[in-house]
């Protein structure tokens, strides 16, 4: 199983700890960027203005280890069309679009082939023909694990497996990830069901051995 750590940051410092806790041991690592209008809180860099993020804007410093580690950017914002330029520039290697945030989906897309790995997200109950349209051009469907995104520690909702089969049975040979919920009980059932990536937030931050839960939830 291909396990990526993610991060809800509340600023750059907490990011920049974070990845170095997990940049020797996995390839990439996922930032959770919210706006606080798609969901209920923002995050960095758009919690207040923040010097470091125009310091990478212009290019005189890169996301933290960007040297070590691939970064997935997990856009939870609306009208995410204004803000794929910037993160692009940021060094994104993957960006996740939530299905349901924006009305440009398609241009959204189109912005970003051939630039980065491109993931929708898609939120249990979801219109899963949102995507259709779209299958040829993206490389990861991303399904949400919880029933309210934006916060880390939210229990998993066993309804995604359904989600899960119908994408397999949509969209077959489709990469997978599923984010939100993942912990040692759900694991096993993702595991079960088809998964091909785990993001994994706070069951992998608050472990006591970091590297050994990494190592448990590779092993699934």
């Amino acid at each position: 199983m291909k396990v990526i750590p993610a991060i809800l940051p509340d600023s750059y410092e907490e990011l920049e700890d974070k990845v170095e806790l997990v940049k020797s041991l996995v390839p990439v690592v996922q930032i959770d960027i919210c706006d606080g209008h798609y969901t209920p809180y923002p995050t960095w860099p758009y919690k207040k203005h923040d010097e470091n993020f125009d310091a990478i804007q212009r290019e005189e410093k890169g996301l933290p280890f960007w040297e070590d580690v691939n970064f997935e950017i997990d856009l939870m914002v609306v009208r995410p069309e204004e803000l794929l330029a910037e993160w692009v520039q940021a060094g994104a290697a993957r960006i996740v679009l939530h299905v349901d945030s924006t009305e440009k989906l398609g241009e959204c897309i189109e912005e970003l082939h051939g630039k980065v790995e491109i993931g929708l997200a898609v939120q249990i109950g979801t219109d899963l023909e949102k995507i259709t349209p779209h299958i040829e051009k993206i490389q990861f469907i991303q399904c949400m694990g919880i029933a309210h995104i934006g916060k880390q520690g939210e229990p998993f909702d066993p309804r995604v497996l359904d989600v899960i089969g119908a994408i397999k049975t949509k969209f077959p040979g489709t990469l997978i990830s599923v984010d939100g919920g993942v912990n040692e009980e759900s694991a096993s059932s993702l595991s079960e069901a088809g998964v091909e990536r785990l993001v994994v937030g706070s069951a992998l931050y608050t472990a006591h051995n970091i590297p050994q839960a990494l190592d448990y939830f590779k092993s699934v």
